[in-house]
């Protein structure tokens, strides 16, 4: 077929327009493999039938619909009856890599708990390099065999900090080696992608940095799915300091050092996009991650609202798409909602708490639920839209099967909102 000069020169303009987006894929708490158990299911081994029973009487004891209950795929050990959940991070690493043949995918972010359940420097007796190639390379050697050049920007989650501080150092630095991977030393960092004035610049945060450096407690919800008052809960007994691990405990105010490291970062930035992400959430309908996000949401949220342009997590093992108005901390706000884009089910799925969800909606204006998919492995892919200055985000999930099939799930639209 023959191509006209004005048909080339119009193929050659679109291709020059798609080369200034900016495609990345966002996937959260991919670290877990059934080969590296919690210690108590070792120590307390459960068959089939009991551990869906206990995972049953946890979803009741948290005040969730009965009706509504559900669990992971089941994994036995074989030649036992001992079970625990499945893992999706195979599978969720051949759906990206489906996806990255249609779509271009031009980096990934990874958004913590990369290495279950105790990070690296496990007691657990096995080899360190070999727990870090089977969890964090393993379950993506069919996206990196399809694009060898994709790199991997990394946050750490809480179960990355679990052992030691040691456990994180050994992380960075086998990271550090690779050609596909990438993590600053001190665990946040930021860094830019794409042309000057088409460009982005990402903030890496190192959430649980910043949590332990704060007194919180855990509060159970009331039965009816609302937030009860630290002065009730105490009163009670239910509150519960949150226990933050000698070696989680920032050293010499490293923690404030990184809050002032992200305002100025974000106040002085000069590229056109600005898109921060760590392991924790602002918000989120999990049902379990509330009194962090209270905390984080007091930490970061008025810098955000006033700079950024969105937030990525992981955290909750589901997908959600939140936004938060603003108008509680910067009153009178007149920018676009601020975009908040949970990706945590790389690995490990969970339900949501619908009565939590329902008392969020009606408890605080500033925040809306625009969409959810529970008990699903899975993962986001997001474009900026540097014509249209828009960010997209579309979600896509694997069966349970284990196929590794992708399906699309939701695609959304928001507004560029930084400048």
């Amino acid at each position: 077929m023959k191509i006209t000069s004005v048909a080339l020169l119009f193929a050659l303009s679109g291709a020059a327009q798609a080369a200034e987006n900016i495609n990345f894929l966002a996937f959260g708490d991919g670290g877990y493999h059934p080969d590296y158990p919690k210690t108590k299911h070792i120590k307390s081994p459960k068959n089939k039938a009991e551990f869906i029973a206990a995972e049953k009487a946890d979803w009741l004891e948290e005040h969730r619909p009965l009706e509504e209950f559900n669990h992971a795929p089941i994994y036995v050990y074989p030649g036992t009856e001992t079970a625990t959940e499945e893992t999706g991070a195979l599978v969720v690493g051949q759906a990206m890599a489906s996806l990255c043949e249609k779509k271009p995918c031009d980096f990934a972010i990874q958004l913590g708990d990369n290495i279950y359940p105790d990070g690296a420097a496990a007691n657990d007796g096995k080899d360190d390099q070999k727990r870090m190639d089977d969890l964090i390379l393993g379950p993506l050697k069919p996206l990196l065999i399809q694009n060898p050049e994709l790199v991997v920007y990394s946050a750490l989650g809480n179960h990355d900090w679990k052992t030691s501080r040691r456990g994180v150092k050994l992380q960075t630095e086998w990271m550090a080696k690779q050609a596909n991977f990438h993590m600053d030393g001190k665990g946040y960092y930021s860094y830019t992608f794409g042309e000057k004035g088409n460009d982005v610049e990402f903030f890496v945060l190192d959430t649980n940095m910043l949590l332990s450096g704060q007194h919180y407690y855990e509060i159970p919800l009331k039965p009816d799915g609302s937030e009860q008052g630290l002065a009730s809960a105490l009163a009670s007994g239910q509150a519960e300091v949150e226990d933050i691990e000698k070696h989680e405990q920032p050293v010499d105010g490293e923690d404030h050092r990184q809050l002032a490291w992200l305002a100025n970062g974000l106040k002085n930035s000069t590229a056109k996009w600005k898109i921060v992400y760590g392991h924790h959430v602002l918000w989120s309908i999990g049902g379990t991650k509330y009194d962090e996000a209270h905390v984080l949401r007091r930490l970061i949220l008025p810098e955000l609202c006033e700079y950024a342009d969105a937030y990525i997590a992981g955290h909750e093992h589901d997908l959600e798409l939140l936004t938060d108005d603003c108008s509680r901390v910067l009153p009178g706000n007149t920018k676009p909602k601020l975009p908040l884009i949970i990706s945590g089910a790389a690995s490990k799925m969970r339900g949501t708490h619908t009565p939590l969800a329902n008392y969020q909606e009606k408890r605080y204006p500033e925040y809306d639920l625009v969409w959810n998919k529970a008990f699903t492995w899975g993962f986001a892919h997001i474009e900026l839209d540097n014509q249209k200055d828009m960010l997209n985000v579309s979600f896509y999930s694997t069966p349970n099967d284990l196929s590794g099939q992708l399906v699309p799930e939701q695609s959304f639209s928001f507004a560029h909102r930084s400048e």
